[in-house]
């Protein structure tokens, strides 16, 4: 497998923009407050977050519903690239929340989500993100999204399987919300499998680390191999 980078904007670099430049003024803050910026290397940006599955009639899964936290550091960032600040209680004024909702839902063209459904066997296909709904809560960033399956699906019998990483790697996605079962979903459960870092070679860490913000890896998909997992079945 070649381990080589190449140069070239993906999703993760494109939309990983919005963290790389900020005025001057806010760095001298963070630096004063004794904040540490991450070393350049795979991954650059750090997500917690969650997925949740909405059920149709006879337990079809008809959408997943897509939560992003971002770290009080990457929100501060974001804020500044979009000439923004909080205010006195600590959130954003509403005609700055719903100008930053506006932008957010503006996913880059090459977007290849962060939530890989699998069913059967094989990858499903998911609409356009869609009902952006973005906030700061305590400090930090919540970005909250839709995608609906194209065709719903059963989950009774067969798992269904979320997968939830970028596929470059320049955004690292934790599962810390517990996924929830939304409408129809009777005698369904979710089981989360969280990664493991023991489980892959010291090599491929490696190669990510030499990565920097401009380069991505030419291991295909390789944020699969760091994701959180979801299986859901139905009874």
């Amino acid at each position: 497998m070649n381990q080589q980078a190449r140069t070239g904007i993906s999703f993760g670099a494109a939309l990983g923009r919005i963290t790389k430049h900020c005025c001057s003024a806010l760095a001298t803050l963070v630096a004063a407050v004794g904040f540490s910026t991450p070393a350049l290397a795979h991954p650059h940006v750090f997500i917690d977050g969650g997925v949740d599955f909405r059920f149709g009639p006879d337990r079809q899964l008809e959408a997943l519903e897509i939560t992003w936290i971002y770290d009080p550091f990457e929100t501060l960032y974001m804020l500044a690239e979009n000439e923004m600040m909080l205010n006195a209680d600590g959130g954003l004024d509403e005609a700055d929340r719903q100008e930053l909702q506006r932008r957010l839902a503006e996913f880059p063209p090459d977007f290849d989500g962060s939530a890989h459904l699998g069913a059967g066997g094989a990858m499903q296909v998911l609409a356009w993100p869609e009902n952006t709904r973005v906030d700061v809560v305590d400090g930090r960033l919540h970005m909250r999204f839709t995608r609906r399956l194209e065709t719903p699906i059963s989950a009774v019998g067969d798992a269904v399987d979320v997968a939830f990483y970028e596929s470059t790697y320049f955004f690292d996605f934790s599962l810390t919300e517990a996924p929830k079962l939304i409408g129809a979903a009777e005698g369904c459960t979710a089981k989360v499998a969280l990664f493991d870092p023991n489980s892959q070679d010291r090599a491929l860490l490696d190669v990510l680390a030499k990565l920097s913000r401009e380069e991505t890896s030419d291991i295909e998909n390789v944020g699969s191999y760091f994701a959180d997992r979801i299986s859901v079945t139905c009874d």
